[in-house]
C-alpha cells in the first residue's frame, strides 16, 4: 500500500499527513509543534492548599492558651517513667487530640522522655493509664 503525500498547512511541504484539524491538514512534527504549544499556553495555575485550615488556627490560638495556663499549673511530670527529667514540658492527650483537642481534663503534663515513650509504646501506656479510649462512654 502506497502512502500519498500531501502538502501540510503548517509547513508547506509534501509528507504524510497526521492530523486534520478544522479542515488544517498537519503532517507529525508540526501537528506536534501546535498541540505542545497550545498546552503552555492554557496550563491552569494552581492555588496551593494550605497547610491549617482557618478553623484549626483560631483551636490552635486557643490550645496555646489552655496549654500555657496547664503546663505552669502542672510543672512535674505526671508519668514519671523511668528516665524521667521531672520537668513537664509536654501536654500529652489521653483521648487523643481529634474532638478531645481543647478538653483539659483529658490531658497530661509529661517530660519530653515520658510522651515518647507513651506514643511508641501505646499497650503499655494504656495499662499503665496513660492512655484511655476515643471513644466517650
Amino acid at each position: 500500500m502506497k502512502v500519498k503525500l500531501k502538502s501540510c498547512d503548517g509547513c508547506g511541504e509534501n509528507k504524510v499527513i497526521w492530523k486534520n484539524d478544522s479542515s488544517n491538514k498537519y503532517c507529525q512534527s508540526c501537528w506536534n509543534k501546535i498541540k505542545y504549544s497550545n498546552k503552555k499556553s492554557h496550563k491552569k495555575i494552581l492555588k496551593p492548599i494550605p497547610p491549617r485550615s482557618s478553623k484549626r488556627i483560631n483551636l490552635d490560638k486557643e490550645y496555646n492558651q489552655l496549654r500555657k495556663i496547664y503546663l505552669t499549673k502542672n510543672g512535674l511530670c505526671q508519668a514519671a517513667l523511668p528516665n524521667c527529667t521531672h520537668n513537664a514540658t509536654d501536654v500529652h492527650h489521653k483521648k487523643g487530640r481529634g474532638r478531645h483537642y481543647l478538653e483539659v481534663d483529658t490531658w497530661m503534663a509529661v517530660c519530653r522522655t515520658c510522651h515518647i515513650y507513651i506514643e511508641t509504646h501505646p499497650v503499655e501506656a494504656t495499662d499503665l493509664g496513660f492512655r484511655d479510649s476515643k471513644i466517650s462512654n
